[in-house]
């Protein structure tokens, strides 16, 4: 039994001893009276506490923190408002399996269930999106709680967890025994020798092979091995969103990434390929569209470490329930290579007919050819944080992507206001790398108070904001299914600014219209102690992102782009990779 167990403790003490003992060097937490106990026990802490300014950018920072480092991210919050303030954070750690734990501070547990000042039931509020939660109602549990809760966040498939430690057990003294952290290793699902044979079987019956990688390489380290089996074997490779960077995109085994968004060739394969191998993917909606009509003439192999995705969302011909770096390691032992000649040349001619590509408008700064611009300039070697939009896909199709934990996307949730917060985690957790946040106007008001984060934390994030004032993406859906009628996705200046075409409005006459931009995020930025720089002209694009990446601290770049620019290629929605827009 430790020594330390003859000493008796604060329960808020016990929470601190305990994040220490799980190597926590980092916490996202804002105050509030009923965490005030666990904020004055962490003053007593070499734990370094970030104070965002909304709790909901403290939630999003430590998701970028954990997708960017691996490590559990660790947010805190009090009772009430700042615990449902974390809601969304928590939905986009559990929709793309985030390890992250979130500690909420509640109200004596004597006032539970009576509708006291800032009471709520958070474990009820977001038991649907999370692994599990706690609620400690006694101080002796809390080291045994939280041994289990960052076990379970890292654990197998991972995601996060709450704990909620009501105000009079944070006061509570005990003796906690922390030799109740010691628990023992997850046991790993076992690999068994038929699978591999057979799917070795399927492999080389196969004609027209394909790789679907997902999220679930990146979360088990299992790139090396990825390259590795796609190269001994031959296979092309494509990727989810979540798997971007799993597998190099300048390699001639990759097809880029799939789905409504993704590469036309990368479609074509998955969609007529003989052999699918997803390898920790779940099929998400946005890849396969209509399930029944994906894949339909493929067998499929599904490896995944959650047996509930086995089978849920698409049959699997053969589903194997495993570490799929476990799965690669076997199967890249003594691996039969094949020359695919025929489906080779089918890749090739999808590749030379549908390649990356946008419409050029040199009077305009694209964000298509400012994401290409910031790759070139940075190696491809950046992090890149982009918020939810347009601007995001733009980030994953004209970014070169060569290793894991490169882009950090908000891939399941699609969270406008991840962005900024999450960039902010993700410097904090790899300070030799340049983080870049790529968001739109929409997204990055949505959190954009961390701008006072930044600063007083005087964390280096680069900030690119595509200013097109309108929300980009509803209103590619407006042009393309409703009309072009707007319906509130404008966000500023109706009648067009300085570098942006001019468009009718019907409901106003442009007599508010200023003729610059609304709002100046320069001058935002500015006012929270960070420069920046206004960019219309392709000119000035290239000096103004050098000046950026050479600054010491935070820097924004606001870059004008038009409204009218779309996504493409687009699977509609409801359709299948036949019905692709690539105009």
């Amino acid at each position: 039994m430790s020594s330390e167990k003859i000493k008796m403790w604060k329960g808020s003490e016990v929470v601190v001893r305990c994040l220490e003992r799980q190597g926590v060097e980092l916490v996202f937490a804002y105050p509030g009276g009923m965490a005030i106990e666990l904020h004055q026990a962490l003053l007593n802490s070499k734990i370094r506490v970030v104070l965002p300014r909304h709790e909901q950018g403290g939630a999003f920072a430590a998701g970028g923190y954990a997708r960017a480092s691996g490590k559990v991210g660790v947010c805190m919050a009090t009772s009430g408002p700042g615990a449902t303030n974390l809601v969304s954070g928590i939905a986009d750690a559990y929709m793309d399996s985030i390890p992250t734990v979130f500690i909420t501070g509640q109200v004596p547990s004597t006032a539970i269930g009576k509708n006291v000042f800032q009471e709520t039931d958070i474990i009820g509020v977001t038991r649907p999106i999370v692994k599990h939660s706690f609620l400690v109602l006694d101080a002796a549990d809390l080291s045994r709680i939280f041994a289990e809760a960052f076990q379970l966040a890292a654990g197998g498939r991972p995601g996060p967890v709450v704990i909620d430690i009501p105000k009079n057990i944070q006061q509570q003294s005990c003796c906690p025994d922390f030799d109740q952290m010691e628990l023992p290793p997850v046991i790993r699902p076992e690999v068994h020798a038929d699978d591999i044979a057979a799917i070795r079987a399927m492999i080389l019956a196969s004609n027209r092979p394909c790789v679907y990688a997902g999220g679930g390489i990146v979360t088990a380290g299992a790139s090396e091995a990825l390259r590795k089996f796609a190269e001994s074997w031959n296979l092309p490779v494509t990727t989810t969103l979540m798997g971007i960077g799993t597998f190099p995109e300048s390699h001639p085994l990759s097809l880029s990434w799939l789905g409504m968004h993704g590469t036309v060739y990368a479609n074509y394969a998955a969609n007529e390929c003989d052999l699918l191998l997803a390898l920790g993917a779940r099929f998400d909606d946005r890849v396969t569209g209509d399930p029944a009509t994906f894949a339909r003439r493929a067998r499929i192999v599904h490896v995944d470490i959650d047996d509930s995705e086995i089978n849920k969302n698409k049959r699997a011909d053969l589903g194997i329930v495993a570490d799929v770096k476990d799965v690669l390691d076997a199967l890249n032992v003594e691996p039969v290579r094949r020359d695919y000649s025929d489906w080779f040349r089918r890749i090739a001619e999808w590749k030379a007919r549908y390649p990356k590509r946008y419409r050029v408008v040199p009077e305009r700064v694209q964000p298509q050819f400012a994401v290409e611009t910031l790759s070139r300039l940075t190696g491809g070697k950046a992090v890149i944080v982009p918020g939810v939009g347009q601007h995001q896909m733009w980030a994953a199709q004209f970014y070169d992507y060569s290793y894991p934990r490169q882009l950090l996307t908000s891939g399941g949730l699609g969270a406008m206001g991840f962005g900024l917060p999450a960039a902010m985690g993700a410097k904090l957790a790899c300070p030799e790398k340049t983080v870049v946040n790529i968001d739109g106007d929409g997204s990055f008001q949505m959190n954009i108070q961390e701008l006072g984060t930044l600063h007083v934390e005087q964390i280096p994030v680069k900030m690119m904001v595509f200013n097109n004032q309108h929300l980009g993406m509803v209103a590619q859906w407006e042009d393309r299914f409703y009309g072009s009628r707007r319906g509130n996705t404008v966000l500023g200046d109706c009648r067009g600014s300085r570098g942006m075409p001019q468009h009718d409005c019907a409901h106003c006459d442009g007599s508010f219209c200023t003729g610059r931009p609304y709002p100046d995020f320069v001058m935002i930025a500015r006012g929270f102690g960070i420069p920046g720089r206004e960019v219309y002209h392709r000119e000035e694009l290239e000096p103004a992102i050098e000046e950026m990446l050479a600054a010491e601290g935070p820097f924004l770049l606001d870059i004008h782009t038009g409204y009218d620019d779309h996504v493409l290629p687009m699977i509609p929605p409801g359709k299948d990779y036949r019905s692709i827009l690539t105009e």
